[in-house]
């Protein structure tokens, strides 16, 4: 369980160019919840997957992941139990390096490290084997660098290092954006898939409206740094584009062209 604590950030505090990323916000999300972020730019949605990560500090308020306060601890820290994609298929991943050796290191996160450094022989059934559920063939390129790889294959990869050991939280941080129609709708069936059959908790944020309604259990719509509509259930599946429009409208927000159509 992923609970937020009336939390803000503040930008360039104590200047004429302060800014209020995030207004006193208050969130739970109980496990396995997969919860979609809309918002226009400067909406803050990516400081609220941020603040989470441990890449921004809080000015005040409380983020407890499953009962522990992890307000202030380190980035490093939390990476051990959370997983993160962005945008840029070519983060996350070491391009030099082999789509083995790339699981290898995911696969170690937050083990004992051993001495020397090397893919396992009795570690690339399993690799071969989870690269086979990803359907694009990556079972048979185990060898092959990653940098040979088309973006879409390897936002895939960055998913699966990711989510290889399951974390207690995964952000995604529009990790389909880049990505073009086609490939955005197989790394969304892709990213689902996962995070159902793992039951992950889920914070994803996107600007495509499609997608927040589509995928996962309950999607927020942020404006000027606050959450302000939390949509699930009934509500959430007969809610329009353009009842999202009228929402951004009523709070004084809009969204863009890009926004709407994803």
């Amino acid at each position: 369980m992923l609970e937020i604590k009336n939390v803000s950030v503040i930008f360039n505090k104590d200047t004429i160019n302060e800014r209020r990323a995030l207004d006193n916000v208050s969130l739970v999300l109980n496990d396995g919840d997969f919860v979609s972020v809309i918002g226009s730019n400067g909406a803050g949605k990516s400081t609220l997957l941020n603040a989470i990560a441990g890449n921004v500090t809080v000015d005040s308020g409380k983020i407890y992941n499953n009962g522990y306060d992890m307000t202030y601890e380190k980035e490093h820290k939390r990476s051990k139990y959370i997983g993160r994609l962005f945008q840029d298929p070519l983060k996350g991943t070491a391009p030099s390096m082999t789509i083995e050796e790339n699981l290898g290191l995911a696969y170690s996160r937050g083990k004992k490290m051993r001495m020397g450094f090397g893919v396992r022989k009795s570690d690339r059934p399993f690799f071969k084997k989870e690269c086979e559920k990803l359907g694009l063939g990556l079972e048979h390129r185990l060898k092959a660098p990653v940098g040979l790889l088309s973006g879409g294959q390897r936002q895939a990869l960055t998913l699966l290092m990711a989510t290889i050991e399951t974390p207690e939280l995964l952000l995604l941080d529009e990790h389909t954006a880049a990505l073009d129609p086609k490939t955005s709708k197989q790394i969304m069936e892709i990213t689902d898939k996962i995070v159902k059959e793992n039951n992950i908790t889920t914070l994803m944020i996107t600007h495509n409206i499609k997608n927040a309604l589509r995928y996962g259990n309950k999607t927020l719509v942020m404006s000027n740094g606050k959450i302000i509509k939390i949509l699930e259930g009934e509500s959430r599946k007969n809610m329009s584009i353009q009842d999202i429009l009228d929402l951004y409208s009523q709070n004084a927000d809009s969204l863009s062209d890009s926004a709407i159509l994803g």
